[in-house]
């Protein structure tokens, strides 16, 4: 057995891995990295980058099927798959040969890792290393289906869906969160007969309730068949073809199609790890257990981060957990991660969704009073100009200060529009500062005005919102 010692070894060469991989070969530490691969990690491979890609030519597409309102008529529209299917192909090996690069800059050991002890890892291929410091970065994996039948009946998951080489006629999405959309509405733009079950009252349950309301109609408008309030009981075939059996209600229903998508969650990857041997402790639904310097329970030479801490699973929160996590191991720091910020997200459906600071629903469970402001891309010009005219921005301020406490945009390009909330939001802005924020004209950020104007008009009034009656800290009604 080849014994090997290093300074820090990282388990998981992703993007959380490979963050804290450089800033602690920054630091000057012996880094080495350890992944079974295929290297290059979920986002470049499996996840955000071959998705929007992908998303790419459907809204193309779309925008092509829209152009008529602009006075540009097409023509008959055709789609070349196989073209999608390889442009995807080669974009993510082009950006996976460019990750590799960099992490091959390192000691690499390409086996799967598991833990003898706290200290020392197997990595494969007779190799053990040993470390000072460990930081677990494996990130997550698809939740495995608990749906009975679905196995048997056969499906794809959101790895299968953006490798997928034949366009099925029909396809049935289970669940409604952010895969669900975003795969659910690429299908269906490419012509496939889509419907989608999930058991929440709207897509995106986890957003504020308007948003999901939003999305869930823009949905139904565009053809795609959103079964809300709607629980699987079970999956078979019958005559070639799957079916999902469902229960709305009080009533029983089946629903048939080529193909069906799982999309019920991602779950962190610690299976075969040794965590036990190494006494970390862990839930394989919740993650690793670590606490906001990002140490492991019980062990403060061991860190974990990204999605195998179960947290958000978010990229930008993975690479800013992993850098956190190199500075406290190889200085011996307690920096904290603070997710006040850091947990801005957005779905990349159409219109796209976009969320910074705390939602209307966290702050009417927290019992915090506000101020909000709203304005629909239907009132504002360039909107109208453009023909984008789906959706809302909105935004949360304190009654007391005018601070900005929150803001989502559920519109074109949002993904975009709400990085300048974000800024505004990390120098503690409020509302009246954002309003003398000059706004180039006609443009789409300057939609942000309005609320904000808003905002500032009800302090001066004094009319804060204040948290609805029923209304749990866990932000359900009771």
């Amino acid at each position: 057995m080849n014994r090997i010692r290093h300074d820090l070894v990282v388990v998981g060469a992703g993007s959380a891995g490979y963050a804290a991989a450089r800033t602690a070969r920054d630091l000057g530490a012996d880094v080495a990295l350890v992944d079974r691969g295929p290297l290059g990690g979920l986002c470049i491979l499996r996840g955000c980058m071959p998705s929007k890609t992908l998303l790419a030519s459907s809204d193309a597409l779309q925008d092509m099927r829209d152009a008529a309102e602009l006075g540009i008529h097409a023509g008959e529209i055709t789609v070349d798959f196989p073209h999608v299917a390889r442009r995807k192909r080669e974009l993510v090996k082009e950006f996976a040969g460019f990750r590799i690069e960099g992490i091959r800059n390192f000691p690499l050991y390409e086996g799967p890792a598991r833990f003898l002890s706290p200290h020392v890892l197997h990595a494969g291929d007779g190799v053990v290393l040993e470390a000072a410091k460990f930081i677990v970065a494996t990130g997550s994996v698809v939740a495995p289906p608990a749906i009975e039948g679905l196995a048997q009946a056969g499906f794809i998951d959101s790895d299968g869906a953006l490798d997928i080489g034949t366009l099925p006629k029909s396809l049935i999405v289970l669940g409604g969160g952010y895969i669900g959309c975003e795969l659910g509405q690429f299908f269906a733009r490419m012509g496939v007969k889509t419907t989608i079950v999930l058991r929440s009252p709207h897509l995106l349950s986890g957003e504020d309730h308007d948003i999901g309301d939003a999305l869930t109609a823009y949905f139904r408008e565009e053809g795609i068949e959103v079964l809300t309030g709607t629980r699987v009981l079970r999956a078979s075939t019958r005559a070639g073809r799957k079916v999902v059996h469902v229960r709305t209600g009080d009533v029983d229903a089946e629903i048939d199609a080529e193909e069906i998508l799982y999309c019920l969650g991602r779950v962190p990857n610690v299976a075969g790890l040794g965590l036990d041997e190494a006494g970390i402790a862990y839930h394989p639904i919740a993650g690793i257990e670590v606490d906001d310097t990002m140490r492991v329970a019980g062990d403060p030479n061991v860190f974990a981060i990204g999605d195998v801490t179960g947290k958000h699973l978010l990229v930008h929160v993975a690479i800013y957990e992993g850098e956190i996590a190199a500075r406290n191991a190889v200085l011996g720091g307690r920096e904290r991660a603070v997710y006040d910020l850091q947990k801005t997200h957005t779905i990349f459906s159409e219109p796209q969704v976009a969320v910074a600071g705390m939602t209307e629903r966290e702050l009417q469970a927290g019992g915090v009073a506000y101020v909000k402001g709203r304005y629909a891309f239907a009132e504002h010009g360039k909107a109208q100009c453009l023909g984008k005219t789906k959706g809302f921005v909105k935004m949360m301020a304190s009654p007391l200060d005018g601070r900005i406490l929150g803001a989502a945009v559920i519109g074109a390009y949002g993904s975009d529009l709400i990085h300048e909330v974000v800024v505004a939001m990390h120098y503690g802005a409020s509302v009246q500062e954002f309003m003398r924020i000059p706004h180039l004209h006609p443009t789409m950020a300057e939609i942000w005005t309005y609320p904000a104007e808003e905002c500032a008009a009800q302090m001066l009034a004094g009319a804060p919102v204040e948290p609805e009656p029923g209304i749990a800290r866990s932000g359900i009604a009771r």
